[in-house]
């Protein structure tokens, strides 16, 4: 198991997913470079925290912001994509805006991101790009068309990633939890059950990226699925 310090990008880093991870990521004595659309949420989070604004839905922000980055952090050896969102409902209830971006923000942004920071990456001892993406990437469901096709499009994107990166040093892991009890499911009509089992906590994603980048250098975890022990979906009044 690696217990080497490392410095690692999180993106969504100021809440659910995202901050469980930056914080599991600190207490084990990393550095923390995280990403929000807006950085005054970080106040105060950790002296091994750094706080960088980033929206994910402006694609063209993308190459300029990661080309500072790995200036200003050339330490920079591991990205964790956290960032996403979810909107659900019958396809016609979408506008075309609203279908681009979440496309954009689930799927094209972390994929040119990825494209910018790779370069540099593959140049490391060891490097580590982690994906988190969704249940919804194993199935399809109903009102769920374009949320699924950004999370199918993640999965497809990383399984293919991880070939192109095998002789290189570095490892490309996918995530896909259920249902996580977060602030995700606030602004939807439907959310997991408050029972115990009935959701998962984001920190057992932050378990399973913790598990990934201690993984000896001779070993890569492909994907990781997690669900709660009884799946229970409870709809909004």
């Amino acid at each position: 198991m690696h217990t080497l310090k490392r410095t690692l990008l999180v993106t969504g880093a100021s809440s659910g997913i995202g901050r469980a991870i930056a914080r599991r990521l600190l207490a084990q004595g990393h550095k923390v470079i995280g990403t929000s659309r807006d950085c005054r949420r970080f106040t105060g989070f950790h002296p091994s925290f750094v706080g960088v604004e980033l929206d994910l839905a402006e694609l063209n922000n993308v190459p300029q912001f990661a080309k500072q980055l790995q200036s200003d952090f050339p330490q920079m050896d591991a990205v964790v994509f956290a960032a996403g969102y979810g909107q659900f409902g019958s396809l016609e209830q979408f506008s075309y805006e609203q279908i681009e971006k979440l496309m954009t923000v689930n799927f094209t942004a972390p994929a040119c991101l990825t494209r910018a920071l790779l370069p540099k990456l593959k140049q490391k001892p060891h490097a580590n790009l982690v994906y988190i993406g969704s249940e919804a990437a194993l199935k399809g469901s109903r009102n769920g068309s374009i949320y699924c096709a950004s999370k199918f499009a993640l999965r497809g994107f990383t399984q293919a990633l991880r070939d192109e990166c095998g002789k290189s040093p570095v490892r490309v892991s996918l995530i896909n939890p259920g249902m996580v009890d977060t602030a995700f499911f606030d602004t939807l009509s439907f959310a997991p059950g408050k029972q115990s089992g009935q959701a998962l906590m984001a920190d057992d994603v932050a378990d399973a990226v913790s598990y990934i980048l201690q993984a000896g250098p001779h070993c890569v975890i492909d994907e990781i699925n997690l669900n709660p022990s009884s799946k229970v979906i409870e709809f909004k009044k």
